[in-house]
């Protein structure tokens, strides 16, 4: 297809390619938009709840209502799922928070395949772009749509979208507005392939200046030694999961809102707290205190402070 050859949308034939909720927007919007979504793939169905039931995917609860066809490959590479993918004779590829793909999947369609990834790409490669970008204090992030290629995240680039965040975001909140800015950005960039009008840059090396590794337990792990500041953007860019913890009154605890104080608690070094038993709890770190707003102490609900400090044995 030449750069310049228009396909309608019945005729430009799309794979898409997510698991989570994340990628949900995206898909329903394409298919309210009237784009010929020929397959849906998505991650096997896992068992979950104490029952152990199996249950699809966000992504594969959403492409039943909406009636599509869906493969749920448990191995890329799979030359039986290969095939399958053949004959749905896709012209275009998608891919919003899904595995990576080998060469022979991304490379399979005639105009590609791209995805949406939650960062103003090249800075904020990685599992965990949202997380990061509160964590390390940022003001500004946006999502970023590119054309897949065989090192991670480093494709040229075909549309960005800045989006600011503010000093009340926390991951859940930050992750909704990225979800559906990246939704329409996704159908912004296939109304552009399907009318041959892109133009897509490489990534600028020197932007690169952050990662953004997966999320473990250890990352979540509050060292009372960082300033105020710091440990408040760890607690937000974890807020409501995982949730960075700390250790008090000997279980674990999850910290899901807090609020930084300039003052310093007198005669406290960094971990230690300070308490009227009612109302409040603040903790002292290396810089600043920290008064912690919302928790979860082991074998309880989430609640806010007061609410935990009434129940406490003291």
């Amino acid at each position: 297809m030449s750069n310049k050859e228009v396909k309608s949308k019945e005729d430009l034939r799309i794979i898409y390619m997510g698991t989570p909720e994340f990628a949900v927007p995206a898909l329903e919007k394409l298919v309210k938009a009237g784009w010929n979504v020929v397959g849906v793939i998505t991650a096997p169905d896992k068992p979950q709840g104490r029952g152990q039931k199996l249950v699809g995917s966000p992504v594969k609860q959403a492409a039943e209502q909406l009636g599509l066809h869906i493969l749920q490959p448990t191995n890329l590479k799979n030359p039986e799922f290969q095939q399958e993918l053949r004959d749905l004779k896709a012209d275009l590829q998608i891919v919003v928070a899904f595995r990576m793909l080998p060469e022979s999947v991304w490379n399979m369609p005639p105009l590609g395949t791209f995805n949406l990834h939650a960062s103003l790409l090249p800075d904020y490669r990685g599992a965990a772009p949202i997380n990061w970008a509160i964590i390390n204090g940022e003001t500004e992030t946006g999502v970023t749509t590119f054309f897949l290629k065989h090192e991670i995240d480093t494709g040229s680039i075909i549309f960005q979208e800045k989006v600011a965040i503010l000093p009340e975001d926390d991951l859940g909140s930050l992750y909704e507005k990225l979800m559906t800015i990246g939704s329409e950005l996704v159908v912004k960039t296939v109304e552009s392939i399907s009318k041959g009008d892109v133009n897509p840059l490489p990534q600028e090396e020197s932007k690169a200046l952050h990662h953004a590794p997966k999320i473990f337990k250890e990352t979540g792990k509050i060292d009372w030694h960082q300033s105020a500041e710091s440990i408040h953007n760890l607690v937000r860019g974890l807020s409501p999961y995982p949730a960075a913890w700390t250790e008090f009154q000997g279980k674990i605890c999850k910290v899901f809102k807090t609020e930084v104080s300039k003052k310093s608690l007198s005669g406290k070094e960094p971990g230690m707290w300070e308490s009227d038993g009612k109302s409040y709890l603040t903790f002292q770190c290396g810089d600043g205190s920290l008064e912690v707003k919302e928790l979860q102490l082991e074998g309880k609900k989430r609640m806010k402070t007061e609410e935990l400090l009434r129940g406490l044995k003291w």
